[in-house]
């Protein structure tokens, strides 16, 4: 069986992370499969960039340029929206034409318009298609945050301007996303059981079949080790409590930086010793425009992208968060606790399937500060630690090994198989 998996990027972002690790999995259990990016930054020879940098850069501005003028050339939602009107035909290229299956993941920014997408279901070939969030089953966001109409059909959206209308951009890319699916059957996987159960009652996915299939990590790579040796390694502080929060871009307002800094200042007032003991690490893009914010001494790491220096990091922390408004299945959270590292987020997504309260880490109530401060303070002074830290490593290791994943997908890939067979 050869699958060729799709994505924007090969490294950056969780989808990126995803969809190579997919790869490797299905390559060590017997699968052929190859992945083609964009934005392709490797020299793998299982990588296949589409060339043409300038185009593929025109392709991301244009998009942009029209979601800017619908948004009465605000900035305002400007990278929360995707209208997919542009990207590129891979139908013709020679890793499409040799795949027995096509395995979309997240495509969005110039990768494939909503036309590329429906010249490869009118190819005959079987589709695939992993949602990393909700955007293959909504119109143009990719976070809902409670809004519940694309059960029924987009409009009046709340990320335009004045709210939208019966008419309004949400709505005409939903009707094109209706004329992509019309007469074409998509198996949809999504990598926690809720984004599945979002995904089941979109009006847009009704009649494709939907499952949960987790996203796998390389325990070999993201293992326990020696927290001193670690620190010394990045050279993080050896004498202090390290807090980890980890995103691709800190200031992202759904990672939940808000609430981590007020919880660290209720921290604060209610122990002040932790500020002489406690420091907190941000890992990733623009960590210095918020390292005084917080209430304790604040450790901007910046952007990384050494595997071995990001597992040297985890290893480093004491607990891992991640107050994020809206998630899927975080592979942040999955790496730290592949590390050993107790884990604190809200209730909410697929956190509450990977975090067990009180077990391996703490769940907090959603966007509650004061409870995510007590999570913080479970975790670094009232638990037995060493016990929830083995914890952590047994659930990574029984949910998201490499095996377990690349069987349920090769089981969903001979259904496609079969699905499109009996469409014929």
């Amino acid at each position: 069986m050869r699958v060729l998996i799709v994505n924007t990027s090969e490294k950056k972002g969780g989808a990126a992370l995803a969809a190579n690790r997919i790869m490797e999995a299905l390559n060590n259990n017997g699968v052929k499969a190859k992945m083609l990016v964009r934005d392709k930054e490797t020299e793998h020879i299982t990588v296949v960039g589409l060339g043409n940098s300038l185009l593929q850069r025109w392709r991301f501005l244009w998009e942009r340029w029209v979601v800017f003028c619908h948004l009465h050339f605000s900035r305002n939602h400007l990278f929360e929206i995707d209208i997919a009107n542009t990207g590129c035909d891979i139908t013709s290229l020679r890793e499409f034409k040799e795949a027995d299956i096509i395995h979309l993941h997240w495509i969005n920014q110039g990768m494939l318009s909503l036309k590329d997408i429906r010249r490869i279901l009118e190819s005959g070939k079987p589709v695939v298609w992993t949602m990393h969030d909700i955007w293959p089953a909504t119109s143009i966001c990719h976070v809902t945050l409670g809004c519940r109409k694309f059960e029924r059909g987009c409009n009046h959206c709340k990320l335009l301007p004045g709210g939208g209308s019966d008419t309004d951009l949400s709505h005409k890319i939903w009707l094109r996303k209706k004329n992509m699916l019309k007469d074409h059957a998509v198996s949809v996987v999504a990598c926690s059981k809720w984004l599945a159960s979002e995904a089941r009652k979109s009006a847009l996915l009704s009649g494709h079949p939907v499952v949960s299939i987790p996203n796998p990590i390389d325990t070999r790579l993201f293992c326990p080790g020696d927290r001193k040796q670690a620190r010394l390694a990045v050279q993080l502080p050896a004498d202090k409590r390290i807090i980890l929060f980890v995103c691709q871009r800190i200031t992202n307002r759904n990672k939940g930086m808000n609430y981590l800094i007020d919880a660290c200042n209720i921290l604060a007032e209610r122990y002040p010793d932790m500020k002489s003991n406690t420091v907190v690490a941000l890992l990733g893009g623009h960590a210095d425009e918020m390292a005084d914010m917080l209430p304790f001494d604040t450790l901007p790491l910046g952007y990384e992208s050494d595997a071995h220096r990001i597992v040297a990091i985890y290893r480093s922390a004491d607990l891992f968060v991640l107050p994020s408004l809206s998630e899927n299945l975080p592979n942040t959270i999955m790496e730290a606790m592949a590390c050993g590292v107790p884990c604190v987020g809200f209730k909410i997504g697929g956190i509450p399937e990977m975090i067990d309260h009180r077990l391996n880490g703490y769940v907090a109530k959603y966007c509650d500060a004061d409870d995510l401060a007590a999570g913080l303070h479970w975790v670094l002074d009232e638990c037995d630690y060493p016990q929830v830290s083995q914890e952590a490593i047994k659930k990574v290791s029984s949910c998201y090994s490499q095996h377990a994943v690349a069987i349920k997908y090769i089981e969903t890939y001979s259904q496609a198989l079969a699905l499109k067979h009996y469409h014929i």
